[in-house]
């Protein structure tokens, strides 16, 4: 059987990953680098409250119990909405503005919230800020935490399945183990190492790899740019029933 037991700071991958944990009842930090993490540690900072979809969702019902707005895609802005993955879209939200988010990976692995006793949203924008958060519950509860590197889809499955490797997710989840003082895994030690040999040349690194380079052909480089400022926020998102507001220590 797999397994990271009995160390308390884990690493694993995606949607089964997400689950695995949830089941075992850790905190959980969802790591989706480009996009969903920075798009929603930005409108969080800003005030923003997020209600994430997964893609087994309508967001439109959703939308309607809530009295918010729905992201689109970030090609349909300003056309046919505000917001979208795209922080840059949500750098100028207003306080208090309800947005449903919808992802293929950050969004619907975040649906596993009510399985665990905390759910944080991490990246590089605030990776010290989310590590200081989880070691406060580390020192005082018996827990342990999964950062959860969500990875990307192949837009046709391969005998693999869906998922892929994403870079900018295995950094991010790097840099919050790099200020977890706490007992880590193998996985988690070497994902720490990536991060910390790689640390001073983030930006280079995200503008390059492969979700970086789909983004900038879609013309949203600017997203690859603003998602590896690392530390760029202290605002860390929890999940409070359905939505992300700040985490209050």
């Amino acid at each position: 059987m797999f397994t990271q037991h009995p160390y308390r700071c884990r690493l694993d991958w995606g949607r089964r990953g997400t689950r695995q944990a949830a089941e075992r009842g850790d905190i959980l930090v969802i790591i989706d680098t480009l996009s969903f993490s920075t798009a929603v540690a930005t409108a969080v900072h800003h005030g923003g409250i997020i209600y994430p979809c997964s893609m087994e969702d309508d967001p439109r019902i959703l939308v309607q119990s809530i009295g918010g707005e729905v992201a689109v895609r970030r090609q349909d802005v300003p056309e046919k909405g505000r917001f979208s993955l795209s922080p840059a879209t949500l750098q100028h939200i207003e306080p208090g503005t309800r947005v449903v988010l919808a992802s293929p990976n950050g969004a619907t692995c975040s649906r596993y919230a009510q399985q665990v006793p905390f759910l944080f949203v991490g990246t590089l924008v605030n990776a010290r800020a989310v590590a200081t958060a989880v070691s406060s519950l580390l020192e005082g509860h018996d827990l342990s935490v999964t950062v959860i590197a969500c990875g990307e889809r192949w837009n046709i499955p391969s005998e693999d399945g869906e998922l892929r490797m994403a870079l900018e997710d295995y950094l991010g989840a790097g840099a919050i183990l790099s200020y977890l003082p706490y007992e880590k895994s193998p996985e988690a030690r070497v994902c720490e190492g990536a991060f910390v040999q790689a640390s001073n040349q983030l930006e280079a690194l995200l503008w390059e790899c492969g979700s970086g380079r789909e983004l900038r052909t879609m013309g949203f480089g600017g997203d690859v740019a603003h998602a590896s400022q690392l530390n760029r926020y202290q605002i860390v998102p929890v999940m409070q029933k359905d939505h992300f507001s700040p985490w209050a220590t």
